[in-house]
């Protein structure tokens, strides 16, 4: 026969009592499990919903195997198969070329650093196709700058940085597609050549702008040289001009002067013919007067003694006097 249970005290528990004790320990064990069968639906939830942000793409792999990409948002996966293998950004991205020395075509040394631009445009091949991707762009960039610079000269290489801009972008462009990536650009950062020859550089720099403003002088002077022969050619081909305007005046002159002249030889002449011997005296002593003063206008005259004869000037006052009194016309 069973013993009955005893109490603390050593008496016997009557039967309720352990079966009171038996529901308790029966209903603290199914607590126990729902809590554990919750907890593992918890993590089974939280291994199977997953939240993309935006700008990421996550690879999923299936017993280590890429099986497909997730998008931003809320997606579900399969806990137990199922796990995420790369969270790519597909966001445009800077990548830093670190300086680096390189030797031009002409063997000059020059440090050359840069910047990279790029996309994954796939993440699955940007996640499989290469295993570290930034790496990967560094030293595939590196490599075709050494390329670009070593076919150029110094003054190519700092002159024609858009070119190798170029050239980089589509070589670069090329190479990284198979592995999901689109590089968007590409720029040279700094190129600088050694100290001996930037001073060699300076040097030059001074010595082409001094020949450039030379030449600038000089033509300056030339221009002012031509301008003032032109000048010159013009003020002597006016004077010319003038010249001959004037002398065609003095001509014009002189005939009006000697037909003057002639008119009045020949009224002089006619006038002796008739026996008239005034006008004759008046023609006489108009040409005297006028040879008297130019003697007196020169410049050279000083003191001038001339014989006079007293009735030739007599004469020729009376001859005016009666002009005078006929009106200042000799008469016919």
């Amino acid at each position: 026969m069973q013993q009955p249970a005893k109490t603390d005290h050593g008496a016997p528990q009557s039967g309720p009592d352990r079966e009171g004790k038996a529901a308790v320990v029966a209903l603290s064990g199914f607590l126990i499990f729902l809590l554990v069968l919750a907890m593992v639906v918890l993590v089974i939830i939280s291994r199977g919903v997953r939240t993309i942000p935006q700008g990421y793409q996550w690879t999923v792999e299936r017993f280590g195997r890429y099986r497909v990409t997730l998008q931003p948002g809320l997606r579900l996966i399969n806990p137990f198969i199922d796990r995420i293998g790369h969270k790519m950004n597909v966001q445009e991205t800077v990548l830093e070329i670190p300086a680096q020395n390189v030797i031009t075509k002409d063997n000059a040394s020059v440090v050359v650093d840069g910047i990279v631009f790029y996309q994954v445009i796939d993440a699955s091949r940007a996640a499989y196709e290469v295993q570290n991707l930034q790496l990967a762009v560094t030293n595939l960039t590196m490599t075709n700058i050494r390329t670009a610079i070593g076919a150029l000269d110094l003054d190519e290489t700092l002159s024609k940085r858009d070119e190798i801009n170029d050239r980089l972008l589509h070589v670069l462009d090329a190479a990284t597609e198979p592995w999901g990536t689109k590089i968007t650009r590409v720029e040279l950062k700094d190129v600088r050549p050694p100290e001996d020859v930037q001073l060699s550089m300076a040097k030059q720099l001074t010595a082409d702008r001094e020949r450039r403003a030379a030449i600038l002088r000089a033509e300056g002077i030339k221009q002012a040289q031509i301008l003032e022969a032109e000048g010159s050619k013009q003020a002597q081909i006016l004077a010319a001009e003038g010249r001959l305007a004037a002398a065609q005046k003095d001509a014009e002159a002189r005939e009006r002067l000697a037909e003057a002249e002639a008119r009045a030889t020949t009224s002089v002449s006619k006038a002796v013919e008739d026996g008239n011997v005034q006008a004759l005296n008046y023609f006489i002593a108009q040409k005297y007067v006028d040879a008297m003063a130019q003697i007196g206008q020169s410049q050279n005259a000083r003191l001038v003694l001339m014989p006079l004869e007293t009735s030739g000037l007599i004469g020729t006052i009376a001859g005016i006097a009666e002009l005078a009194r006929t009106g200042g016309k000799p008469p016919n």
